[in-house]
């Protein structure tokens, strides 16, 4: 039995601002969205799951979905912090 107060973890979202802070060029990002058969202009205006980008199985995805989770963790307060600080 599961416990109710337990969450499932929010997947991890990368967006373009983690696109530009691993430094990569946004003019080969897009023919590479368009040969994964990923929609750009949907990534453009929500992100895209980390998961869905590592099942395209390409390495490259590895260091941009590493900065996007140094964003959460740097940006975002974990669900501990938020209890002890009471946000």
């Amino acid at each position: 039995m599961t416990d109710p107060d337990q969450t499932a973890p929010e997947p991890l979202v990368v967006t373009i601002q983690d696109l530009r802070a691993a430094r990569y060029c946004l003019a080969g990002v897009r023919p590479w969205f368009q040969r994964h058969g990923l929609n750009w202009q949907d990534f453009l205006s929500h992100g895209i799951d980390a998961e869905r980008l590592r099942a395209t199985g390409d390495a490259l995805v590895d260091p941009v979905i590493q900065v996007a989770k140094i964003r959460l963790e740097t940006f975002e307060p974990s669900a501990s912090q938020v209890a002890s600080d009471g946000r």
